[in-house]
């Protein structure tokens, strides 16, 4: 039974490095962008060095590639714009995959998929992640988010203040400025974990909304670089065969983040 149950998998693996040899015979080396700022996705290290999710799913898709990569740190409402101005080849950050990106930027299949959830102080009055409980509340997300668009949207009755980047955002509900965050619910968990997030309880994870959420988190490239994006699907599909992938899981999360 485990050699029926293996046997395709080595098959698949075996056929994915075949095809991958065939389309990266141009492609040598890339620039790969990041924000360095969403733990436990990425992440700047006190010493400098890029840690997380994003991180070594980015090397294990180079080593499967066989190209050299070098990453990039950038702002993240600066993200796409950089890409498209040649600073960085791919944007490896956590980034859905959403219709309104994809008039700007070609994407990669998704390498995972989890969904946004709300985080309120552990005293809070709120009771629910519903529009009507928080009608009149303060709700903090980082902008230029799909996290951001959905409070937007489907919260309309709170008001949604925006932040360049997660580390705002947490300061001000520790510090009672707002009465709510919106995340990805990894994010906030692994926040929770903190001494700074022990002020914090998950309010309730929220449906997501394949327009505003899109198809889950992929790899931005340029429009038109059919044949990065094909190296890029067919090596996320080699480790998601071969192992790798889930070692990597494993190494942050007890969930599969890659999701349905």
């Amino acid at each position: 039974m485990k050699i029926t149950r293996y046997l395709p998998l080595a098959a698949t693996a075996i056929a994915l490095t075949i095809s991958l040899g065939a389309a990266q015979a141009e492609i040598k080396s890339l620039k790969i962008g990041t924000e360095g700022a969403y733990p436990p996705f990425n992440n700047l290290t006190t010493d400098g060095q890029l840690v997380g999710f994003d991180i070594d799913i980015a090397k294990a898709l180079c080593e499967e590639m066989k190209v050299e990569c070098e990453f990039v740190t950038n702002d993240w409402e600066g993200m796409i714009p950089s890409l498209i101005s040649g600073k960085f080849d791919a944007i490896i950050a956590s980034m859905s995959i959403t219709e309104e990106r994809k008039q700007k930027v070609d994407f990669s299949n998704k390498y995972y998929n989890t969904p946004p959830a709300i985080a309120v102080p552990k005293d809070s009055d709120i009771t629910e992640a519903t529009d009507a409980a928080l009608d009149g509340k303060v709700i903090g997300a980082q902008g230029s988010t799909t996290h951001s668009n959905y409070a937007e949207e489907k919260l309309p009755s709170a008001e949604v203040r925006l932040y360049p980047s997660p580390d705002e955002y947490k300061l001000d509900i520790v510090s009672g400025r707002v009465d709510g965050v919106i995340d990805d619910v990894i994010v906030l968990l692994d926040w929770l974990k903190t001494d700074d997030g022990a002020c914090c309880k998950i309010l309730g994870v929220l449906t997501p909304d394949p327009v505003i959420n899109g198809e889950g988190a992929g790899i931005a490239i340029r429009k038109g670089e059919t044949e990065l994006r094909d190296m890029l699907n067919t090596a996320i599909a080699a480790i998601r065969a071969n192992g790798k992938y889930q070692e990597i899981n494993d190494k942050y999360f007890e969930v599969d983040v890659y999701g349905e």
